[in-house]
């Protein structure tokens, strides 16, 4: 066989299970509500374990994947598939930790779902180093999807099924926060995505200008989100950093004062929030254990 022929006969079925993979089944929306239920049990019970568990059953890749292979091969039909496959997962997820959170309301919020609200570039980092490589294995015969399937997984239903469990509970501005590297993490797997299939040669050559400027168009908004979440993210990392910073000092100085005392030791320190100092059930802001 022509090997010219048969690329074209392996990227045509590649297209072909993007395209399946790509829409809001009955087997997407089955498979989407358990894994949901199995990561909220997880963060819940603060195990990672568990967390990490219920990415094996969740399907977020396949409309990822579909937006990106649309954006660079000019496929109106399937981005409006994929586009409407990729929000109702993500409502789908979202509303089942709601209506978890919802009645599991005695259950106190973990580190697990508490870690979340602190978006950092890392994050970024991660989701674009797993789309490229669940475009890769998409492409690729030597792959197995699955497993990428599952590590990109782990970048969006936990965040997700953090953000429906924190509006649960009324939290909205920090169910937002959680909610915000879900959004970049899909952002960025799908233009990470797009650049490996552009790479693979799955991008259709068109004469028409009408056709490239569309392309164009698709992944410049893609580009543009994700810079503004970057932005976002790298202000949110540096604020980690400094916070992390000032914590280590403020340990490192405790310890010294207490060397002198003999027998003394640091045995615990937290850092909370300040209040007013008339406020008789306030808390200080530094709270040392010795």
């Amino acid at each position: 066989m022509n090997p010219s022929t048969e690329l074209a006969g392996q990227q045509e079925a590649v297209r072909k299970n993007i395209r399946e993979g790509a829409s809001l089944s009955t087997a997407y929306v089955t498979m989407n509500v358990p894994a949901t239920i199995v990561a909220r049990a997880g963060l819940f019970a603060n195990s990672p374990a568990v967390v990490i568990g219920a990415m094996v059953i969740a399907m977020l890749l396949g409309p990822i994947t579909g937006i990106a292979l649309a954006l660079v091969d000019g496929d109106t039909r399937l981005l409006r598939m994929a586009l409407a496959a990729e929000i109702g997962g993500v409502i789908i997820v979202v509303a089942t930790a709601f209506i978890g959170g919802k009645i599991f309301q005695h259950v106190p919020l973990t580190d697990e779902i508490m870690a979340r609200t602190a978006p950092n570039l890392l994050d970024l980092i991660i989701a674009l180093a797993g789309g490229a490589a669940g475009a890769y294995a998409t492409a690729s015969r030597h792959v197995s999807v699955g497993l990428v399937g599952v590590a990109i997984a782990t970048a969006l239903v936990p965040p997700l099924s953090s953000s429906g469990i924190l509006l649960a509970r009324g939290e909205s501005q920090l169910a937002f926060g959680v909610f915000l590297p879900a959004l970049t993490n899909i952002v960025a797997i799908q233009f990470a995505s797009s650049g490996m299939f552009w790479l693979f040669g799955y991008h259709q050559i068109t004469r028409r200008p009408q056709e490239g400027q569309s392309r164009l168009l698709g992944n410049a908004i893609s580009l543009g989100l994700l810079v503004v979440l970057t932005v976002v993210l790298g202000f949110s990392f540096t604020q980690s950093l400094a916070k992390q910073r000032f914590e280590a000092s403020v340990r490192d100085n405790v310890t010294q004062a207490l060397d002198s005392f003999p027998g003394a030791y640091l045995a615990d320190l937290r850092f909370g929030v300040a209040h007013k100092a008339d406020d008789p059930g306030g808390e200080s802001p530094l709270s040392v254990s010795s």
